[in-house]
């Protein structure tokens, strides 16, 4: 079926996403989902006018995502991603009370009919555990992992390398040689070329875990200068050089190009733990055993902020509340052995 337009919608939409852009700042990934957001809605409303807008439209939105199904899983939206979805819709709603031409038309009031009941709101943020590998199951899947190939050796750097430093995959796909310093034993996320989360900028010493993964990331690091002469700009982990050979499409070897997001990595290590017969954790799970880690190593407030700052962390209680949990159980055996 043909996608439907309305050209004053079509105007002022452009308009809102531009005002994200350039005055809230917001990156094109948050700018890419707000328009998602409006679209839906304009689905559910035939596409009609924003100036038509009324607050039963408002409600026939909500109750249509909470029947609308995912297309991938084919199960209902979850709570969040309805309650993210309306946020957005709110959000331009509420903009648009304060343009010309429309002020007369929608209350700023208005939007609030976009929020969540307060029962499905508490749903939609509840925090949820994350299945995160011990440490030794980290040591079993990277043991497993094979590295005759220079694709499979650059697999075993990449794991290694999450291990020693927790970073976000992300800016990991996006890392280049540069940003290595073996002597120091540290990387520099450097937000001009590396893709971190908030644009910071800060430096990652390697995380006291197996020397194995340090000497599978050393030997990397060095097989990438000394014999695929790789320069500074070159990427840390990159693509593999696709071509023709023989008359058909294969593998030529090393790009020195990076990926230009962490989809093919995240595949990577969630193939290393299933192929060793473990849960498809993600990369962003080394982040939690890493913060668990803390426990065996801080002795000091000051040594928990250094680790929390390698994590790209400014706020210890960000490193607290996200990667060192403390079930109620475990939080009586901790206040019953102190003394």
């Amino acid at each position: 079926m043909a996608r439907k337009f309305h050209e004053e919608n079509e105007r002022i939409k452009r308009h809102y996403l531009q005002f994200l852009r350039e005055a809230k700042r917001s990156d094109m990934a948050t700018v890419d989902k707000a328009a998602e957001a409006i679209l839906r809605f304009e689905r559910s409303t035939g596409f009609k006018p924003f100036k038509r807008f009324h607050i039963d439209q408002a409600v026939a939105f909500k109750r249509h995502l909470s029947n609308e199904k995912n297309a991938r899983t084919g199960a209902r939206l979850s709570r969040a991603t309805v309650d993210g979805t309306l946020r957005m819709v709110k959000a331009f709603v509420l903009w648009l009370a304060g343009q010309p031409g429309y002020k007369s038309r929608i209350a700023y009031a208005d939007a609030e009919y976009f929020n969540l009941n307060a029962k499905d709101a508490r749903i939609a943020h509840t925090a949820r555990d994350t299945i995160y590998p011990t440490l030794e199951q980290c040591r079993h899947a990277f043991a497993q992992m094979p590295g005759a190939t220079p694709l499979q050796r650059r697999d075993k750097a990449l794991f290694a390398f999450l291990m020693l430093t927790g970073a976000r995959d992300g800016a990991v796909a996006s890392m280049r040689l540069k940003h290595v310093d073996l002597v120091e034993s540290c990387i520099y996320q450097d937000a001009r070329d590396v893709k971190t989360k908030f644009a910071k900028t800060f430096t990652t010493w390697f995380f006291p875990v197996d020397d194995a993964y340090l000497q599978a990331f050393r030997d990397w690091v060095t097989y990438l200068r000394q014999e695929e002469l790789f320069g500074p700009n070159d990427a840390l982990f990159p693509k593999p050089r696709m071509g023709l050979k023989d008359g058909a499409f294969a593998n030529l070897g090393l790009s020195r190009e990076t990926y230009t997001n962490a989809g093919k990595l995240r595949a990577v290590v969630k193939d290393a733990f299933t192929s060793a017969g473990l849960p498809a954790f993600a990369p962003h799970g080394f982040r939690k055993t890493l913060g668990l880690l803390a426990n065996d190593h801080c002795k000091t407030p000051e040594q928990f902020k250094a680790w929390s700052m390698n994590l790209g962390h400014e706020n210890i209680a960000t490193t607290l509340s996200a990667y060192c949990p403390v079930s109620p159980s475990r939080q009586g055996e901790l206040i019953r052995g102190m003394v």
